[in-house]
């Protein structure tokens, strides 16, 4: 059975909402998933998993990482996840510039230490959508089908 972790940061709830869609969505594909809130997650525990997720809100005008995200995306540059297969999303605000850079910071963690992209970042701005939820069930259909090719 393929498995997966989902590791997410939220302050509003968005990208919670966002982390449920995806969850289910990846159930439904029959992945065991572990979803687990960053500030109790470790970097390492993607080395036990097929697929690898983080979904995380981008904060403030300068469109840094959470708070409570930044020691994990630090230690992740620490594990070498080559032939992992990963997926990004998360909620931000399109009136800013910088709209949900925090996790474009995670795509290029992940493509640093080895892992392989398994389906397109997904941004919802603000809360997701009819639409919005298309495309994150998409993005876990694609994440899946990746980690069955490899």
């Amino acid at each position: 059975m393929t498995t997966a972790m989902i590791v997410f940061a939220s302050l509003t709830g968005n990208t919670e909402e966002c982390t449920n869609i995806v969850e289910e969505a990846l159930e439904s594909l029959d992945v065991e998933v572990e979803t687990v809130d960053c500030m109790q997650a470790d970097p390492e525990d993607f080395l036990d998993v097929d697929i690898c997720l983080v979904g995380t809100y981008t904060y403030g005008n300068d469109a840094n990482l959470p708070d409570e995200i930044v020691d994990f995306y630090e230690e992740l540059a620490e594990i070498d996840l080559t032939g992992k297969v990963f997926g990004t999303y998360g909620s931000g605000d399109t009136f800013y510039d910088k709209f949900c850079q925090s996790v474009d910071d995670f795509t290029e963690q992940f493509k640093k230490v080895g892992a392989v992209e398994g389906a397109e970042s997904v941004k919802v701005d603000l809360d997701p959508g009819e639409e919005d939820i298309e495309h994150l069930q998409a993005f876990a259909k694609s994440l899946v089908e990746k980690a069955a090719s490899l």
